[in-house]
């Protein structure tokens, strides 16, 4: 069962692993070596999509463990990171649901481009604060 204590943060990691490769690193690479910006924001919406997936599920089964009768994570510890968890899946939704209609019909691209950005660096914030506030209570550094 001492293994079964890290799944919490594995799964923070891979919330935070996910948005930082994808944000940071994929989506910058699509629109520097795709022939047109117009096909690298098509793949770039296809991939969003499946992050907000990845965001929703990772955010949804860290909420179930932190409420579990045999919770994994100190209940400081999951009360604490509750509000950032919640708040990352929030983000997450309100911009494939409200933000990338708009950035598809490309109904003022600038602006709803801007906020989608901004919206999606702080979930990514949040999701690091889950993973930080997990990662100091194991001895992480």
């Amino acid at each position: 069962i001492r293994n079964m204590r890290s799944v919490p943060l594995w799964i923070a990691a891979v919330w935070w692993g996910s948005l930082t490769t994808l944000g940071f690193f994929v989506v910058p690479m699509l629109f520097a070596h795709l022939p047109t910006p117009a096909m690298a924001g098509a793949m770039a919406a296809r991939l969003f999509t499946v992050q907000t997936a990845i965001s929703a599920v990772s955010g949804m089964v860290l909420l179930m463990l932190f409420r579990s009768k045999m919770s994994l994570t100190p209940v400081d510890i999951a009360q604490s990171a509750t509000l950032f968890v919640v708040g990352g899946v929030l983000l997450a939704l309100l911009v494939e649901f409200g933000v990338s209609p708009h950035i598809i019909a490309r109904d003022n691209l600038a602006l709803w481009h801007g906020v989608g950005t901004g919206m999606y660096v702080v979930q990514w914030a949040c999701a690091g604060v889950v993973f930080g506030k997990l990662s100091v209570r194991r001895g992480v550094p």
